[in-house]
């Protein structure tokens, strides 16, 4: 069953999160995921939630994102973003 990670971030450090930006794809790749959103604008519906940016990540399963997440090969670039940007982050399961 599919998994999705949300991720709504406010960029502090715009030069350094485009460091993170360059790491980050290859890592993802690298557990069979994949984006499908990165950036771009939004539309609020409803309520007061204005993102400044938000990424939406595929994963094939809750176990590949949860190990993307803690892997050596995202270690780097989520340091330069926990450094560069304020992140809220969650995975959803998705459905079949």
């Amino acid at each position: 069953m599919p998994a999705f990670v949300l991720v709504e971030i406010i960029i502090k450090d715009p030069d350094a999160y485009e460091g993170y930006k360059k790491l980050t794809p290859t890592s993802i790749a690298a557990y069979d995921g994949k984006f499908v959103v990165r950036g771009g604008p939004t539309v609020t519906l409803e309520g007061q939630w204005e993102p400044e940016r938000m990424v939406l990540l595929e994963f094939p399963d809750v176990e590949k994102a949860e190990a993307w997440w803690y892997s050596d090969a995202y270690a780097e670039a989520k340091a330069i973003r926990q450094k560069a940007a304020e992140t809220k982050m969650i995975i959803l399961q998705g459905v079949e």
